[in-house]
């Protein structure tokens, strides 16, 4: 055998023998990306997975805040980085949202990712400083109407879920709330409390403390069912708005090419986590209603949101201009 035979041999031997992408994987630092501050939704489900990950897969998994642009600017690094499976983005239904409310994000949630699975599900919350004179959904709709433009709610930015539920609320209760953007439930949080916002529909994990303190008025939840943490909160659509449902969903993508070895034992990895007591109780907690589906199930759920979003905002004319 020539001397050029003998390479293309060695070669084919080596491509045959080449380990499978997931087989050393991981050998090196995960980071998890999540699109807002300190504090909020996204944030504590992602740092309540990263522990577990760091534990199952024998190495660090960190997780690196990049908050603005009502999370797109940590969804359009994930987008951007290596297709290897170190780097995940935690996102949340805000992404989808995003979708027909910006034209230029820079990125396409379903051509650019691909989803690992969606880790859980909570209602937002129409909360209030105490000192607005309204402590029912007929409160709020009756001082909006008389003062309309006046009575502000924060959200996490134009096309966040706290804005779309806010805009849902305008919409279907012919009021004029108006939006203030923040970078994150936990800021919202901090200015809801200190008076210098006068309510939001808050995603529960940053507010519920709060709202048990007695530091923010809890006036209703957004789901279409009461909140195991929150039982005398009653529901938006109970309490004068029929037909009104919104919750906020978080899950986690990568970016679209990883190969699939990668992508399937994340997934498991992620859901032996969420199959853990401590963090059921974490997320139990904070509201949340544990979800871990294949990455079949969560890519049909982006699908279907995306119809419904585009709808909602066309609707309530949510856009970033």
């Amino acid at each position: 055998m020539n001397r050029a035979l003998c390479l293309i041999a060695v070669s084919l031997l080596a491509t045959w023998c080449a380990p499978a992408p997931a087989q050393g994987y991981p050998n090196k630092t995960i980071r998890i990306l999540v699109g807002y501050a300190p504090g909020g939704g996204t944030d504590v489900m992602a740092r309540a997975i990263a522990a577990k990950l760091t534990e199952s897969l024998k190495q660090q998994v960190v997780v690196d805040n990049r908050p603005g642009a009502n999370g797109n600017i940590a969804a359009k690094m994930a987008s951007d980085a290596p297709a290897d499976g170190y780097t995940i983005l935690f996102m949340s239904v805000a992404h989808i949202m995003s979708k027909p409310v910006y034209k230029n994000l820079g990125y396409d949630i379903e051509r650019d990712l691909t989803p690992i699975t969606v880790v859980s599900n909570v209602s937002n919350v129409l909360a209030a400083h105490p000192s607005l004179p309204a402590k029912t959904v007929k409160d709020v709709i009756a001082l909006a109407r008389a003062r309309p433009g006046e009575i502000t709610y924060a959200t996490a930015g134009v096309g966040s879920p706290e804005h779309f539920a806010g805009e849902m609320f305008n919409n279907m209760a012919k009021t004029r709330l108006l939006a203030i953007p923040y970078k994150g439930g936990g800021p919202i949080a901090i200015d809801l409390v200190a008076g210098h916002v006068m309510s939001s529909f808050s995603t529960m994990p940053p507010i519920i403390p709060h709202i048990r303190s007695g530091r923010v008025r809890g006036i209703a939840v957004t789901m279409d069912r009461r909140a195991a943490v929150l039982p005398d909160v009653p529901t938006i659509a109970e309490s004068g708005l029929p037909g009104y449902s919104m919750s906020t969903w978080y899950g986690a993508v990568l970016p679209v090419k990883t190969p699939r070895e990668i992508v399937v034992k994340l997934n498991h990895e992620m859901l032996k986590a969420l199959a853990l007591p401590d963090v059921k109780e974490r997320l139990a907690g904070v509201g949340a209603d544990i979800v871990g589906n294949t990455p079949e199930e969560a890519s049909a759920l982006f699908k279907a949101d995306l119809e419904k979003f585009t709808r909602v905002a066309k609707e309530s004319n949510i856009r970033a201009d």
